[in-house]
């Protein structure tokens, strides 16, 4: 069985014009393989950030209506290589995270329409890509983080959430400005 390391090492790499077309690729896998569970695949992540450096690593995110049982998506998505993550500080009643390759190559965040956690992806990404100059903040920070802990992605993942919590307040506000 696969295992998903935490520890695994990483490098973040020069964005590949690619990216856009790999996420587009799993799509149709995974329509083919969930069929009328999918409500909407997202293309989330620094992966989806034009210029941005990123580990090489597809963040898709799936909206469903509601969740079905988890072992219904096991069983669906296993046919692509995916594993479900579970661990102790993972909540699964908003939020379910596959991951799938070795070394990981997607990652598939699950959530149900219309709640927070399907919302704050979007916004995150919309506002990096709506404002250059956060985004190349974020790269900064990744940077730094990646160099100081590039064996312990769960520091590298901590290290970013202040910086991502802000971005997505910056977003709310944005829009109620609009």
């Amino acid at each position: 069985m696969a295992k998903f390391d935490p520890n695994e090492s990483f490098e973040l790499e020069r964005y590949n014009p690619e990216w856009p077309q790999h996420f587009e690729e799993e799509c149709h896998l995974i329509e083919e393989a969930l069929g009328d569970h999918v409500l909407e695949l997202n293309h989330i992540g620094s992966t989806s950030i034009p210029g941005m450096r990123a580990k090489p690593i597809i963040d898709i995110q799936l909206v469903v209506e509601a969740f079905a049982p988890i072992e219904e998506y096991e069983r669906l998505l296993s046919g692509l290589g995916y594993h479900l993550h579970a661990h102790k500080d993972f909540d699964q009643r908003d939020h379910l995270f596959f991951w799938k390759g070795e070394p990981r190559t997607h990652h598939l965040h699950v959530s149900e329409y219309a709640t927070w956690e399907h919302y704050r992806y979007l916004l995150f990404r919309d506002y990096l890509c709506k404002h250059p100059e956060m985004a190349q903040q974020y790269q900064a920070i990744k940077q730094e983080l990646a160099d100081a802990f590039k064996a312990k992605r769960p520091a590298y993942t901590k290290g970013k959430t202040a910086f991502i919590e802000s971005v997505v307040a910056y977003a709310l506000e944005e829009l109620g400005d609009e």
